[in-house]
């Protein structure tokens, strides 16, 4: 009999719960500090942390969740109204959205069942490995015990071998199941519900629509501010061609050129343009082709990992063509980074994007930022945006858009 997948799937599980324990521990903190918080509402102090307090929770159960989603294989998304705005809003927000209590469950329940099946199954191997060692040390140890029982005699020490390959036998088998069922549970704690779905589509519409018509508004822009201004620089010089060229041939000739000059800054804007509306190599090339094309096009050296997976919807691709460019764009200027990577794959029905850069750091998103654009588009399609970036560098943008349509 081959042990080793199931030694590979224990060892797997031992590490899920080894996580589940440190995590258990930080839920049980952050209860605590949560129950501390409503204590202080009545003095304003709690009202004031309670944004805070809430977003780092947010943050602790959307690591749960991908940990849950890389052990079931199945994605979790998480149904949360956007904490963002005035400290009244975020306040609002805290209170109101129907996560929050969900998310407070679930800290007591993890913090208890998390760090017990992360005790246990750490327990399990270390008590293997103490009780099989037993002859090699009880010796050299004054009332040598294993697990209570008191090791006197070299009898005694050899039984060790035996409860110890019990323990491993049990190290063995237990660890998996238990990942399963305290993932299962997790998912079941943190999974939103109906209504809660049903909100975040609605949020997702009007985030569409409010995205598009950002973009109409930035296009009506551009070829007002910009084609629309050339080609009427272009009408001016041909009339003006046209009265000259009965007078003096040499003004007419240059007339002529600053007309062709003008039509050609004309026509390329317009090309920018309509590329902004849907790049043309995303039709020709694929995702990957395109995305080749802006690694190659960037004035920072960057290395392009894509793994291989089918075409995806028109939408969906447009949206991380653009996060990647706007990335790129936003590190050019701002990182001072001498190289760059871009990563593409699909996990748990997500499309990941992922850019990284060697730069100085402290990159965030605000306001009206590059940064900021690539949330906005992102968020329309129910996505997430995570920007790591602590000062001194490295920089990394994560891009997570649902690919499942």
């Amino acid at each position: 009999m081959d042990l080793r997948p199931r030694l590979v799937a224990s060892g797997r599980a031992i590490g899920h719960l080894a996580a589940d324990f440190g995590i258990g521990l930080l839920a049980l903190i952050a209860f605590a500090a949560t129950l501390l918080v409503a204590a202080l509402v009545p003095l304003g102090v709690g009202l004031v942390a309670l944004p805070s307090l809430t977003s780092w929770t947010r943050t602790l159960a959307s690591r749960q969740r991908r940990r849950i989603a890389d052990l079931l294989g199945t994605p979790l998304r998480d149904g949360y109204q956007p904490l963002e705005g005035s400290l009244p809003h975020r306040i609002r927000v805290a209170l109101t959205d129907p996560a929050t209590p969900r998310d407070l469950a679930w800290l007591l329940v993890h913090g208890v069942a998390g760090t017990a099946a992360g005790y246990l199954a750490l327990a399990l191997p270390l008590f293997a490995l103490n009780a099989v060692t037993v002859p090699l040390w009880w010796q050299a140890v004054p009332h040598a015990s294993v697990l209570g029982y008191p090791i006197d005699s070299w009898p005694a020490a050899l039984s060790g071998i035996a409860v110890g390959l019990g323990y491993g036998l049990l190290a063995l088998v237990v660890p998996p199941p238990l990942a399963t069922a305290t993932a299962r549970l997790g998912r079941v704690l943190l999974r939103p519900s109906g209504r809660e779905r049903l909100a975040a589509v609605s949020a997702a519409r009007a985030a569409a629509l409010e995205a598009h018509e950002l973009e109409l508004t930035r296009i009506e822009r551009d070829l007002h501010d910009e084609t629309q201004n050339r080609l009427v620089t272009v009408l001016m010089s041909l009339g003006m061609l046209e009265r000259s060229l009965a007078e003096a041939p040499e003004p007419a000739r240059l007339l002529a050129v600053r007309a062709h000059e003008a039509a050609s800054d004309a026509l390329t804007t317009l090309r920018r343009v309509v590329r902004t509306i849907h790049p043309p190599v995303l039709t020709e090339r694929g995702l990957d082709g395109a995305v080749a094309a802006l690694a190659a096009d960037s004035p920072v050296p960057c290395t392009v990992t894509i793994a291989s997976f089918p075409r995806l919807p028109a939408a969906v691709e447009t949206a991380a063509y653009f996060a990647v460019a706007e990335a790129l764009t936003n590190l050019a200027k701002h990182s001072g980074a001498a190289s760059a990577q871009v990563r593409l794959r699909i996990e748990a029905e997500l499309l990941v994007v992922e850019v990284e850069d060697d730069g100085s750091g402290g990159a965030l998103i605000v306001p009206g930022g590059g940064l900021a654009g690539i949330d906005r588009r992102v968020a329309a399609f129910n996505g997430r945006t995570v920007v790591t970036s602590p000062p001194g560098g490295p920089t990394m943008v994560r891009v997570e858009l649902p690919c499942e349509w």
